[in-house]
């Protein structure tokens, strides 16, 4: 296996264990809020609405158009990096390791979680958001050619649908490649699910510095491609690290 292809395949692993621990770990520790699951924020405000049990509505409502400025913050900094042909996968791990700390900050400051939100901890919520919806925009738009890494729904279905072909005979070379490229994704997603659930036990929101050790590592991971990069500028806007 070439190099280029141990590095993707880490990346993959990684930010599918990153995506269900900080996901877990706002569910855990804010309420049941979603900070990287749009779907299930809805579904929760429907019931809240539906049959009120005191929940926290607003926080859930925040989240959402701090998930979209968080999406679009990460797209204007992608554009705009690859335009002027910079590499723009660490500067958007950069951000969101910064919107990781600033959820870390806020959620301590929180601390001791009571049965209604307060200030500090809405504010956690949505930079938990923010953070969640620059790593599904670049998940999106740099790492296309992987699996997702934060939207399980779509990743277990296309993995139940090939792996039926690939049982009944009627699977090529390429569905069995991208089955397994599914695969581990999902599997990360749950162990880091798990692992958020116990962290947040030990550790609240300090647990956070999990995730922010992997993008630091990730980053690390892509100092060859900067390296390549600022040796042979690309003649077009490409940014060689969505190859």
């Amino acid at each position: 296996m070439k190099r280029s292809e141990v590095r993707h395949k880490v990346q993959n692993i990684s930010l599918g264990f990153l995506a269900g621990y900080v996901d877990t770990l706002g569910f855990v520790a804010l309420f049941g809020l979603f900070v990287g699951h749009i779907t299930g924020n809805f579904v929760l405000i429907g019931a809240e609405m539906a049959q009120p049990q005191g929940g926290p509505l607003l926080m859930k409502f925040l989240a959402f158009p701090a998930y979209i400025l968080g999406v679009a913050v990460a797209r204007l900094q992608i554009a705009s990096l690859i335009k002027h042909g910079h590499h723009a996968l660490v500067s958007a791990y950069v951000l969101q390791i910064l919107l990781l700390c600033l959820f870390m900050i806020l959620g301590t400051m929180a601390l001791p979680i009571g049965p209604v939100p307060t200030l500090h901890s809405e504010l956690a919520g949505m930079a938990g958001a923010l953070a969640m919806g620059t790593h599904s925009a670049c998940s999106r738009l740099l790492l296309s050619h992987q699996a997702p890494t934060a939207m399980m729904t779509g990743n277990v279905t296309q993995l139940v649908i090939d792996a039926t072909d690939w049982l009944r005979g009627a699977a090529d070379e390429r569905i069995k490649e991208r089955c397994i490229k599914i695969l581990w994704p999902v599997v990360a997603f749950g162990f880091g699910a798990v692992a958020a659930a116990f962290s947040y036990q030990l550790a609240h929101f300090y647990a956070l510095i999990v995730p922010i050790g992997i993008l630091l590592y990730l980053c690390y991971l892509e100092r060859g491609a900067i390296k390549k990069l600022q040796k042979n500028p690309p003649q077009s806007h490409v940014d060689p690290s969505s190859r």
